[in-house]
C-alpha cells in the first residue's frame, strides 16, 4: 500500500487551513481538533481556527522545515519527528472522544529539515490499522511541498491512537492532525473498517475545499480537479472534446445527512461534446490487495435535458457494467443524486471507470474513491488497562516503544518484550513479558491480575520495588522470575494457586512463608530458588 495515490499535493501559493469559520452553521457534529505538530504554543489562523500545540499528545522531537518562508501557514512549517531512540512506536493519543465516526486529516513533508537529503520510510497507524506506508524516495514535489491525506474511522472507546513506525533507523516525521467527528451513519461499509481516500474530484472546477481554497466542506474534504484523473476521451471522432459545464441555479438536495455533500460539487460538471458515442474515462491508482468504495456524484444542470430519456449512459468499472443512469428519471433537474458501488478483486493497480452514452453524452459531477481497510484484531480492553498500568508503575523507558495498542496493528511486533496471541474469538491476549535487565525503578501495578492468559513474566536483574501484588498469580502462569529486585514483603498466598514451573524469588528482601505448593515445583521437575532447606524466604 502505497500513500502516493492518495495524497494531495499542495503548493505553498495555494494553500489555506482546515475549516473556516462558516462551518459553525448547524451541524449537529462539532467536535474537531487541529493540533500543530511540533509547535511549542497555540495559534489562531485567518479563518478563527485554533491550531493546539501537541507537547501534550506525543514524543519525540521537534524540527521546522528546511525553507520555512515557502509555507504560508505555521502548521506546516513545525515539525514532529520520532528518532529511533524513542523507540520504534509513538503514537498521538486524543484523549476524551465519543464513541462514534470521525475524520483524520494529515499534513506531511519532509523538505530536508535535517539536512540528509533522505526522506524516510515508516508507516502509520489509526486505532491499531495500518493506514499508510511511507516508503522513501518520496515524489520530489510531496517531498518539498508537503502532502495532505485523509480517512473515516470509527472510535469504540474514549480515545483514538495515530501511531508511527520507524523502519530501520528511519524518523517518521508529520506536520498535522485534524480529528473531526462526523455523522456515524456516513460512507458506512460496516461498523469496523476504516476507509483511506485513494482519490476525490470535483469534475469542471478547479482543486477547492480545505487545503486548497476556503470554500466550505463541513467534514473538511478536499476535492481535486477530475483533469488529473481522466485518462481519454473516446467514440466515434477523434475530434471529441471535454465541456465544462456550470449550474445557472442551485442544485437541490444537497449539504444532507449523513454525508454533507456541499453545493458546489454539483454545481459544475463534465460532458462530452463530437458527434456521438464519446464517453468518458477515468483511472485511479489503487492497491489490487484491497477492496474500493466508489462514490458517484450527478446532477442534470444542463437545461436542454428536461425530460426523462434524454440522457441516459452506463456506468462501467473495470469492464463490467455496473449501472444504468437516466440522473433527470431519478431526481429531475438541478437536484443532486448519488450512489456507491464497491469494487472487489481487482488485478492491477489501476481502477477504470468509464462513462458511455447510450443517449446523449455522458456527464459527471465528481467521483470518490476509498480504500476499504479491514479492522485489524485488537487487544482484549481488560488487557490494553492493564499493560497501561504496568507502563505507568514499571517506569518502562520511551525507547521501548509502549505506546497505543500493546498487539495491534498485527503486521507489527508487540510491544517491545510483550509477546501476544489470538484467541478463538478474535482478540490479541498478552502471553509473556520480558523486560530482564532493562533498569526498571518502579513497581509492579496490582492491575497486572488483568493478563489472565499470561503465561511467563521476567522481570529480573532491575531495581523495582514494593510488595507482590496478589494479582499476580494466574491460573495460566507457569514461569515467574523476579529475581535480583528490591521487592520485599510477604509471597501473596495466591501465587500458591497458579500452575508454576519455573520460579525465581533471590535476591530480593522477601520475608515469610513460603507455600508448600511452591516449594513442591523442584520436586515435579520444575526449577525453583533454593531457599537452603528452609520453609521461610
Amino acid at each position: 500500500m502505497t500513500p502516493f495515490p492518495f495524497f494531495f499535493i499542495i503548493v505553498f501559493f495555494c494553500l489555506f487551513p482546515f475549516l473556516p469559520s462558516s462551518s459553525s452553521l448547524h451541524y449537529p457534529y462539532n467536535y474537531s481538533l487541529h493540533i500543530d505538530c511540533g509547535s511549542l504554543s497555540n495559534s489562531t489562523d485567518i479563518f478563527n481556527t485554533t491550531w493546539v500545540s501537541d507537547r501534550y499528545f506525543t514524543g519525540g522531537a521537534i524540527s521546522v522545515v528546511s525553507e520555512p518562508l515557502y509555507f504560508q501557514h505555521s502548521q506546516e512549517k513545525t515539525l514532529r519527528y520520532f528518532p529511533i531512540s524513542s523507540g520504534k512506536k509513538n503514537c498521538y493519543v486524543i484523549p476524551n472522544l465519543s464513541s462514534g465516526r470521525y475524520q483524520l486529516r494529515t499534513f506531511t513533508v519532509y523538505d530536508n529539515y535535517d539536512g540528509k537529503s533522505h526522506s524516510p520510510s515508516f508507516d502509520v497507524s489509526v486505532e491499531g490499522n495500518v493506514v499508510f506506508q511511507w516508503r522513501s524516495p518520496w515524489h520530489e514535489d510531496i517531498s518539498r511541498a508537503g502532502a495532505y491525506s485523509d480517512l473515516f474511522f470509527t472510535v469504540s472507546d474514549d480515545e483514538a491512537n495515530v501511531c508511527f513506525y520507524s523502519i530501520a533507523t528511519d524518523s517518521p516525521v508529520i506536520a498535522s492532525l485534524e480529528i473531526t467527528q462526523i455523522d456515524p451513519a456516513s460512507y458506512l461499509v460496516n461498523d469496523t473498517s476504516i476507509l483511506v481516500n485513494y482519490g476525490r474530484f470535483s469534475s469542471g472546477s478547479d482543486q477547492w475545499g480545505p487545503g486548497f481554497s476556503n470554500d466550505t466542506d463541513r467534514f473538511g474534504r478536499s476535492w481535486q480537479s477530475d483533469a488529473k484523473f481522466r485518462s481519454k476521451v473516446a467514440g466515434k471522432t477523434t475530434g471529441a472534446t471535454v465541456k465544462a459545464i456550470s449550474a445557472i441555479k442551485n442544485v437541490i438536495n444537497v449539504d444532507r445527512a449523513p454525508n454533507y455533500f456541499p453545493l458546489k460539487l454539483y454545481q459544475s460538471a463534465v460532458t462530452v461534446i463530437g458527434e456521438g458515442g464519446e464517453f468518458l474515462e477515468y483511472q485511479l491508482p489503487v492497491d489490487a490487495k484491497l477492496d474500493y468504495l466508489l462514490w458517484f456524484h450527478f446532477a442534470e444542470i444542463d437545461v436542454s435535458v428536461n425530460k426523462a430519456g434524454k440522457r441516459v449512459f452506463e456506468i462501467v468499472v473495470n469492464g463490467e457494467n455496473v449501472s444504468r443512469v437516466d440522473i433527470y428519471k431519478e431526481v429531475g433537474s438541478f437536484a443532486a443524486y448519488d450512489f456507491k458501488y464497491v469494487v472487489k478483486n481487482l488485478s492491477s493497480a489501476e481502477l477504470s471507470v468509464r462513462f458511455v452514452p447510450i443517449v446523449g453524452a455522458p456527464v459527471i459531477c465528481g467521483l470518490e474513491n476509498y480504500a476499504i481497510i479491514p479492522a485489524d484484531l485488537k487487544t482484549l480492553p481488560a488487557q490494553v488497562v492493564a499493560m497501561k498500568a504496568l507502563k505507568e508503575s514499571l517506569k518502562v523507558p520511551d525507547r521501548m516503544g509502549w505506546n497505543g495498542d500493546p498487539c495491534a496493528p498485527t503486521t507489527w511486533d508487540a510491544w517491545e518484550g510483550v509477546t501476544c496471541r489470538s484467541t478463538t474469538n478474535g482478540s490479541l491476549v498478552i502471553s509473556q513479558i520480558d523486560l530482564g535487565s532493562q533498569g526498571l525503578k518502579g513497581y509492579i501495578s496490582d492491575q497486572i491480575g488483568l493478563l489472565s492468559n499470561l503465561v511467563s513474566l521476567n522481570l529480573s536483574s532491575n531495581s523495582l520495588g514494593g510488595s507482590l501484588p496478589w494479582g499476580l498469580s494466574q491460573k495460566s502462569l507457569v514461569k515467574l522470575d523476579l529475581s535480583n529486585n528490591k521487592f520485599t514483603g510477604p509471597l501473596p498466598d495466591s501465587l500458591a494457586s497458579s500452575p508454576l514451573q519455573i520460579v525465581f524469588l533471590n535476591g530480593n528482601a522477601l520475608e515469610g512463608q513460603v507455600p508448600e505448593e511452591l516449594l513442591s515445583i523442584g520436586v515435579h521437575g520444575g526449577a525453583i530458588d533454593n531457599f537452603a532447606g528452609s520453609s521461610r524466604l
